[in-house]
């Protein structure tokens, strides 16, 4: 196993399992994915998967604050893709997330259920009655006496406001992960031949954040967000062009822009991008994964969200960062069903990042 990460569940779990199969709903700031995916004796199989937008503050502080249009997108998702699966499989964002690694007497997995408790109570800075906790064994010491420990809490009200506004769309939520974790998943599951040695960076980058995880070894070293997204190159561009942010999104997609002719998009996106690019190389510089004649240092960096395919920024953050940028192919090992349309999977691939790692998850993971 590359990483012990995509093992959390956060402890709120419904415990039916069985039969009735699971779909990944990542629902984000601006989006929700959907990705179904069985998991058979073949590898993993994409059978449906679709994306519709959110209005714009449905999704604030990183919970669900107006779940009706949520529960409308997911309902309309699940409908329209001809959804069967009643089980769903979702994440809540990263930087939400409080983690903490610790180092505890070697000890069996029950003794460390009871004593995970009064460890947190240590170190998680909340009222632990608030929080879904979990854990995780990370290694032992050489001498096989210690052990270290990963602990994660997330607020109950946070993982509540996911949870209930899926039971609200007729839908049973079953495995509740984290993004960060997700897309590990996802990595592990089409690159793992190519995590043998070195740093490997995962950057998505959403509507509002950038997030960032270092795996050396196949072993995740860091996980953290920068404040900027899709968002701030739109923001950008309306500012520069001086036009209504709805026109500016246009111009960002399509690189067309009523009434102003002749605009490269390149050009005009290029100061947003290299502070963009400016802030990654910066963050992953001061956790010490540059590029290394010797091989141990930073290999590759996989591109995905929704503003991974914004024009000029992967080839700029190629020269930033010295080494190679590459879009993600989120379903590069998987198989597909014949009726997804496999121009519209390439073209969209990198938004499925997060939801491709969550459709392969299940309640036996841990």
């Amino acid at each position: 196993m590359l990483s012990f990460l995509k093992n959390f569940k956060l402890g709120f779990l419904n415990p039916l399992r069985g039969g009735d199969g699971y779909v990944a709903l990542d629902i984000g700031s601006s989006s929700i994915k959907m990705v179904e995916a069985a998991i058979d004796k073949s590898g993993y199989r994409v059978l449906s998967l679709g994306i519709l937008p959110l209005p714009a503050n449905a999704i604030l502080n990183n919970m669900v604050f107006d779940s009706k249009p949520v529960v409308e997108t997911i309902r309309k998702l699940v409908e329209t893709s001809g959804v069967k699966s009643k089980q769903v499989i979702s994440a809540v964002p990263g930087r939400a997330v409080i983690m903490k690694k610790v180092q505890m007497p070697k000890q069996e997995a029950a003794e460390l259920e009871a004593n995970i408790e009064f460890e947190a109570q240590n170190v998680i800075p909340e009222n632990l009655e608030n929080v879904n906790l979990d854990h995780q064994v990370l290694s032992q010491s050489d001498d096989g006496n210690r052990m270290d420990v990963l602990l994660v809490a997330v607020k109950k009200e946070l993982v509540n406001s996911y949870a209930e506004t899926i039971e609200e769309a007729g839908l049973t939520p079953a495995v509740m992960d984290v993004d960060y974790f997700a897309l590990e998943n996802m990595y592990e599951a089409n690159y793992a031949a190519e995590a043998e040695s070195g740093v490997v960076g995962l950057i998505h980058i959403g509507a509002q954040y950038t997030s960032i995880t270092l795996l050396h070894n196949g072993i995740s070293t860091f996980s953290g967000d920068l404040s900027m997204g899709g968002g701030s190159f739109t923001d950008s561009l309306a500012q520069q062009l001086q036009v209504e942010v709805e026109a500016a999104e246009a111009f960002k997609m399509t690189g067309l822009l009523e009434g102003k002719k002749g605009l490269d998009l390149a050009a005009t996106l290029r100061p947003a991008s290299e502070e963009l690019a400016e802030e990654i190389r910066r963050t992953v510089s001061l956790y010490g994964a540059v590029p290394s004649e010797d091989g141990d240092g930073l290999k590759t960096i996989y591109l995905s969200g929704g503003g991974a395919k914004l024009v000029g920024l992967r080839v700029l953050l190629e020269e930033r960062m010295g080494g190679p940028v590459r879009l993600s192919e989120p379903f590069r090992s998987f198989n597909v069903n014949k009726n997804i349309d496999r121009d519209y999977l390439i073209e969209s691939a990198p938004y499925f990042a997060v939801g491709a790692g969550l459709s392969i998850r299940r309640l036996a993971d841990k």
